[in-house]
C-alpha cells in the first residue's frame, strides 16, 4: 500500500547504525562533496532532502523514499512519518551524521528519495504563461533561492541552461524550503537555440540586465494592460557576470530593475541575482495575478 509518495505498513521499526562507513549509510557519505555527490546521485538516481518541513513537502510532491537518516531528535519530531515509511530508517548519533555526511546535521534528519525523469522543455512549457529561465546559474544556493521566489508569486516554470546546477542538490532544495518540488522545470539540451524554442512557443523573452538604461520592467510588464493568455519569459543570468552576449542579443527587450538616485550615488548599482530574481518575479507574475483575480 502507498501513501503520498511512500511504502505503508512496516513491519519493522527504526534501525540503530553506530559505524558512519556502514555501507546501508551509503547514500548519505560526504554530502558537501559536490563532485561526488553529483556522480553518486546520478548514478544511482537519488536526491537528498534535509529537515522536516523539506521532507514532508518531498513526501507531499510524491517522491518514493529509499531511506531516512534520522538522530533521536529528529526520530521524535518524524514519528508519523516513520510509523508510515515501509523503507529503511536508521537512526544515528550527532557524531556518527557528521562524520558520515561530512557536516553538523543541525536539524537531525535527512531521507534518500528517488529522482524522476525530467521532462522536456516543451511539455513544461505547454501549461505556463510566466516562466523564468536561468541561464548557467551554478552555484546551488542561488538556485534553490530562485525556485523559492518562482513558488512565492506564481511563475509557472523554471527552464534551466544546460549548465545550470542542480535543483535537487541538497543545498538547493534546503534553500528552496521544498520550493523545488512546487515549480514545474525542465533542463535545455541547446543553449544556442534554446531561446529560439521560448520564442516558438509564444513567448515574449525579457532579459534582465543591471545596465539602467533598459527598461524598468514595470513598464515593460504594466499591470492590468497584458493581453489575455500573453507568454512571457524571464531570462535571468548569473551572478557577477549576468546573461551571455547571445541571451540578451536573442532577447525581445532587455529591462532592468531601477536603482533610487541616492543609492546610485552610493556606489549600489544593482541587486544580487536572488534579490533581482524576487523583484522581477513579483513584476513577471503582477499582470497574470491581476488579470486573473476577480
Amino acid at each position: 500500500m502507498r501513501h503520498g509518495g511512500w511504502q505503508t505498513g512496516r513491519v519493522a521499526g527504526p534501525i540503530e547504525v553506530r559505524d558512519p562507513a556502514d555501507p546501508r549509510l551509503a547514500d548519505y557519505v560526504s554530502l558537501t562533496d559536490s563532485s561526488l555527490r553529483t556522480s553518486l546521485e546520478a548514478r544511482h538516481g537519488l536526491f537528498v532532502a534535509e529537515g522536516d518541513k523539506v521532507i514532508r513537502r518531498a513526501l507531499a510532491a510524491g517522491f518514493g523514499v529509499r531511506s531516512m537518516l534520522l538522530t533521536a531528535g529528529g526520530l521524535a519530531r518524524l514519528a508519523d512519518l516513520v510509523d508510515d515509511c515501509a523503507a529503511p530508517v536508521y537512526v544515528v548519533a550527532e557524531d556518527v551524521a557528521r562524520h558520515l555526511t561530512g557536516y553538523r546535521v543541525h536539524r537531525g534528519a535527512l531521507a534518500s528519495l528517488a529522482r524522476r525523469e525530467l521532462p522536456e522543455v516543451a511539455g513544461v512549457l505547454a501549461a505556463a504563461r510566466r516562466v523564468v529561465v536561468l541561464e548557467d546559474l551554478v552555484d546551488h544556493g542561488n538556485v534553490g533561492a530562485i525556485f523559492r521566489c518562482a513558488a512565492a508569486f506564481g511563475a509557472g516554470a523554471v527552464i534551466l541552461s544546460p549548465r545550470c546546477a542542480d535543483p535537487l542538490y541538497r543545498r538547493a532544495v534546503k534553500v528552496s524550503m521544498g520550493a523545488v518540488f512546487a515549480v514545474p522545470y525542465a533542463r535545455m539540451t541547446d543553449w544556442y537555440g534554446g531561446l529560439a524554442q521560448l520564442r516558438a512557443a509564444g513567448f515574449r523573452l525579457l532579459a534582465l540586465t543591471p545596465d539602467q538604461s533598459a527598461m524598468p520592467i514595470d513598464a515593460a510588464l504594466p499591470a492590468g494592460q497584458q493581453e489575455p493568455g500573453e507568454r512571457v519569459a524571464l531570462l535571468l543570468g548569473c551572478e557577477g557576470d549576468g546573461l551571455s552576449s547571445r541571451w540578451m542579443h536573442e532577447a525581445d527587450q532587455a529591462v532592468c530593475i531601477p536603482m533610487s538616485p541616492a543609492a546610485m550615488a552610493f556606489g549600489v548599482d544593482s541587486l544580487n541575482v536572488v534579490a533581482a530574481a524576487a523583484v522581477a518575479c513579483h513584476a513577471l507574475t503582477a499582470p497574470a495575478r491581476t488579470t486573473t483575480s476577480p
